[in-house]
C-alpha cells in the first residue's frame, strides 16, 4: 500500500487546521505536486486508487487516476480527523488551548470538542485500509500494489499501527504534504518499507514475483541481518 498524503493546500499555508472545512483545495504549489506524482510512480503498477473524499485530496490524486485510466475509490473512513469545534481555527489560537498540550503529549487520550478523539480515527483509518487491502489481494493478488491518498494525521496513526507503537508516539512520526509512505501487509505483520520519502527511487517498493505458483503470499518473516 502507499500512503500518499495530499498536496499543499490554502489552509496549510495560511496556518488553519482546515479539517473537514468545505472548499478547500490545493494551491498552485500543491497541484504541482500532484503532478509529480505521476512522473515518480511511473513504471508502478498501480491496481487501484482509494481516496479520502476531502477535495483536496481527490485534486491530489486527478492527475494519476487519468495516467492510468483508473476511476479512484471514495473511502469516507479516510476522511481528515473530525476537528469538531476547532475546525477553521488558527493553528497559533489553538496552541493555546490545554487540550492541545494532550494532542501533543498524549493523543490518545485526546478527544476534540463537537468531534472525534483521535483514538476513534486511527480505529477507522487501520480497519478501512486493512479492509481494502483484502480486498484488492483477492481481486488483483497478493502482490497488487495500490494507493491511498488522505491526511496527516490519518497517515501518521496508521503508519503507527504498522510500526506496532502506540498512538501516544505518533506525532514523532513527520509526514509532509505529497509525501510517500509504504506498507506490505502480510498474514501477521506489516513491513514498512518507507515513510515520508520526498523523491526518492519507488521502484523497489514493488513486491517480486513469486518464482512457484504455490508460492503465493508475501512471507511474514523478516530478513535477518537486513534485506538486500
Amino acid at each position: 500500500m502507499i500512503l500518499l498524503r495530499h498536496g499543499r493546500s490554502s489552509a496549510n499555508t495560511a496556518g488553519v487546521l482546515a479539517g473537514r472545512s468545505p472548499g478547500v483545495e490545493l494551491d498552485e504549489t500543491g497541484l504541482g505536486q500532484a503532478e509529480k506524482v505521476v512522473e515518480r510512480l511511473a513504471g508502478i503498477p498501480i491496481a487501484e486508487i482509494v481516496t479520502s473524499p476531502m477535495t483536496r485530496c481527490r485534486q491530489t490524486v486527478e492527475p494519476l487516476a487519468i495516467d492510468r485510466k483508473l476511476v479512484p475509490t471514495v473511502e469516507d473512513e479516510l476522511a481528515e480527523v473530525d476537528y469538531g469545534d476547532w475546525t477553521g481555527g488558527s493553528l497559533k489560537t489553538l496552541a493555546k488551548e490545554p487540550l492541545w498540550k494532550v494532542v501533543q503529549a498524549h493523543p490518545s487520550a485526546a478527544v476534540f470538542p463537537g468531534g472525534e478523539g483521535l483514538a476513534g480515527m486511527q480505529a477507522r483509518a487501520v480497519a478501512a485500509v486493512r479492509a481494502h487491502g483484502a480486498r484488492i489481494a483477492s481481486e488483483h493478488g497478493e502482490h497488487a500494489v495500490w494507493l491511498a491518498c488522505s491526511h496527516g494525521d490519518v497517515i501518521k496513526s496508521v503508519l503507527a499501527d504498522a510500526l506496532a507503537t502506540h498512538l501516544d508516539n505518533f506525532q514523532r512520526i513527520m509526514v509532509d504534504t505529497c509525501s510517500v509512505s509504504v506498507v506490505h501487509y502480510t498474514e501477521t505483520r506489516p513491513f514498512v518499507a518507507k515513510v515520508n520519502d520526498l523523491g526518492g527511487d519507488l521502484a523497489s517498493i514493488v513486491p517480486p514475483k513469486p518464482r512457484r505458483r504455490r508460492s503465493t503470499k508475501r512471507s511474514s518473516d523478516a530478513v535477518v541481518g537486513g534485506s538486500t
